[in-house]
């Protein structure tokens, strides 16, 4: 348990990516099985102890040590493992016992009842020193956050061993952990795992950012860049599965979709929700609600029926990787294309519909054809080599995403939150509101991104000084700061009593030179809705 800690400590303070690699790495390769298997399944968020939860954490520390005392450490330090791990006492009684390694955490808390997993958390804790207990809680709720994805992890192993990144993801979740076999593989001591009658995710390939490029539409294909989730789904021996781009299964989100693919095959494409007079039928390419009401099903692990009613999703198909055990990925999108339109009629068109190719004569119509699309479901552009094959992650020159200009408004700060990680010391999440005609500010937003370290401490200071009350961890601040906040999408929201709701809000930039009284209104915030 000692290395893992130093590990995470170490992974904590390290901001370059091949820092972390090397790290990662060299933790691997001195660390015995099955310790470092359960080490990646904690990297890669894959370890689930359903026993401890935060508030279970919450109620060790505080009958142990007084709960102010906890929760004003907690709001300044912004990290709940990290200041348990500090305030945990020391046992009247000194605990003798070994060294505690990961596999002994896992197997003992994996293997308690959910009433007595408090009570072995605690003994645990009490035979660690500070060190091991911050990686000992954060390794029981699975929340590290510690600047290293799942996709980093795998590729440290991959580039540790000598292994492909794409070949590690490609096997990744049809493996359980601690991944002996995986290991066994990387090693030389085992064939590379190939599980049999699973379905398996593939990486999805990704597209750079078109910026100010323009390409010849002979040999580039467009198509419309819809505003819900991308997904792949599987279908391999009886079984479907849902992965979202990040590989996690949403299956159980989703089953009206798993339920209507059952087809030996592998596909990508656009997870969406039906919208009345949303641009059209299904079958015209329109149908699509905006971003909004899918987030009404995304990570619930039952959905009801009601929801399933009332919010009837259904997957626009961008691409055919697998038709009946045969691998289509390396073929040219072209040829994959006419496989899928060829394929399209074996599904549900209930559930599943084409993505349509954009018919333009040139880039120059094409950049009109753009800017008049008012459709909510709508993100931009995905321009697509002709020639191109289905290859994981992002390959220059090959796909291009062209997104909508993004939309701003002026808003006012009104609260601002400690931020976790690098930026817990930092107040550095912003809630900001716009005016209301009777001129009462109202929230419309959050946004912690889009400013530099230096504009970070600036406002930052600016809270400091100019807060009026503070509320746990977040403290109200004088209505005087102006942000110009960007954002993809403007939706009506019951949750917000401004009625309105931002999608991907960030930092434009920090308006000094603009009056709170003339920030925007709400009014013009739903003129938005109507329009976009």
């Amino acid at each position: 348990m000692h290395a893992f800690a130093a590990l995470l400590d170490s992974l904590t303070y390290t901001r370059s990516r091949n820092a972390k690699l090397k790290l990662i790495g060299d933790y691997l390769r001195n660390t015995p099985d099955p310790d470092r298997g359960w080490a990646m399944a904690a990297l890669t968020g894959d370890l689930d102890i359903p026993g401890i939860k935060s508030a279970v954490i919450r109620a060790l520390i505080e009958a142990r040590v007084d709960p102010v005392l906890f929760r004003m450490s907690r709001d300044y330090v912004g990290d709940t493992a990290e200041t348990v791990a500090l305030l945990w006492p020391e046992p009247v009684t000194p605990v003798s016992a070994p060294p505690l390694s990961i596999s002994q955490v896992v197997d003992r808390l994996m293997q308690v009842s959910r009433s007595d997993a408090p009570a072995a958390l605690a003994e645990m804790l009490d035979q660690s020193d500070p060190e091991e207990r911050f990686a000992l809680l954060k390794m029981a709720t699975g929340a590290l956050r510690i600047g290293v994805s799942s996709r980093l992890a795998k590729t440290a192993l991959a580039e540790t061993f000598g292994l492909d990144v794409d070949a590690v993801e490609e096997v990744w979740h049809g493996l359980s952990p601690p991944y002996a076999t995986l290991f066994a593989w990387a090693e030389g001591e085992g064939a590379q795992p190939t599980p049999a009658d699973v379905p398996v995710f593939r990486p999805f390939m990704l597209a750079h950012g078109l910026e100010d490029l323009r390409v010849d539409l002979a040999d580039y294909a467009a198509e419309w860049k819809w505003d819900g989730i991308r997904v792949q789904i599987v279908h391999v021996a009886g079984q479907t599965r849902l992965y979202s781009r990040t590989g996690d299964d949403v299956t159980a989100s989703f089953p009206d979709i798993a339920g209507a693919f059952a087809t030996s095959a592998t596909i990508d494409g656009e997870l969406l929700v039906k919208g009345e007079h949303q641009g059209g039928t299904l079958e015209e390419g329109g149908g699509a609600a905006s971003f909004n009401a899918l987030q009404q099903r995304l990570g619930r692990k039952t959905v009801s029926a009601k929801m399933l009613a009332d919010y009837p999703a259904f997957v626009r198909v961008y691409d055919l990787l697998i038709d009946d055990g045969e691998d289509l990925r390396a073929l040219p999108w072209t040829d994959r294309r006419a496989r899928l339109e060829a394929f399209m009629p074996r599904l549900d068109p209930d559930r599943f519909d084409l993505s349509q190719v954009i018919e333009a004569k040139d880039f120059t119509g094409l950049e009109v054809v753009r800017a008049g699309a008012r459709d909510s479901a709508i993100e931009g552009v995905m321009l697509k080599r002709r020639d191109s094959p289905y290859v994981g992650g992002r390959r220059a020159g090959l796909w291009y995403k062209w997104k909508r200009d993004p939309l701003t408004a002026d808003c006012v700060m009104m609260y601002a939150q400690r931020g976790s990680g690098r930026r817990s010391s930092y107040y550095s999440d912003y809630t900001f509101g716009c005016w209301t005609e009777d001129g009462e500010l109202l929230p419309v937003g959050k946004a912690y991104s889009g400013i530099t370290d230096e504009e970070l401490r600036m406002l930052d200071s600016f809270v400091r000084k100019n807060t009026l009350n503070r509320f746990g961890p977040v403290r109200e601040v004088e209505k005087t700061m102006v942000l110009e906040i960007a954002f993809d999408s403007l939706h009506e929201s019951k949750r917000h009593k401004s009625g309105v709701a931002m999608r991907f809000p960030r930092i434009a930039r920090i308006r000094t030179d603009k009056p709170a009284a003339e920030a925007d209104r709400i009014d013009t915030l739903r003129r938005m809705i109507i329009d976009g």
